[in-house]
């Protein structure tokens, strides 16, 4: 597993008005667990072109509803448990190496539809900021941890 390289993701930490984050439960996990926005990008696709894509693609907001606040100033690891390796991405990749960005919903909640093209959520919320690392899966635990830290003198603003 170690020698297998990261996939190329990007991933959104969609703010509200009022300083609540976008989360999503997958539809390919029965598990009660949540997550921002995020996914692969295509050979040669700049990061923040990729987020605005998967943003969409994952919940029908699109780039004209959302405000750019930040990149992270780093990229984010986090390896798949050995069990998940040889079933995601065609055993191709360890895990993901994401570069991050905060964004700020310009739009309305119902804007928002996981009926998308290729659904990828069963149900969405804001959730306050705080609780995200416990709403994810273990194996994100820190890479949601990181995040928050490179964004919350930013998100203490927001909110």
């Amino acid at each position: 597993m170690d020698t297998l390289p990261y996939r190329p993701a990007a991933g959104i930490m969609l703010l509200n008005t009022v300083g609540k984050v976008w989360v999503g439960q997958r539809i390919d996990n029965k598990a009660d667990a949540w997550q921002m926005p995020q996914g692969g990008l295509d050979p040669g696709e700049d990061p923040q072109d990729g987020a605005l894509r998967e943003l969409e693609e994952e919940t029908g907001i699109g780039r004209n509803m959302v405000e750019i606040v930040s990149r992270a100033s780093r990229t984010f690891d986090y390896d798949l448990p050995p069990e998940l390796v040889g079933k995601l991405w065609k055993g191709r990749y360890r895990g993901q190496r994401q570069t991050w960005f905060l964004m700020r919903f310009t739009g309305r909640d119902e804007d928002i539809t996981l009926e998308t093209p290729h659904p990828e959520f069963r149900a969405w919320k804001w959730a306050d900021p705080r609780d995200l690392p416990a709403m994810i899966v273990p194996f994100k635990q820190q890479l949601y941890r990181d995040v928050l830290e490179e964004f919350a003198p930013l998100i203490a603003q927001r909110a």
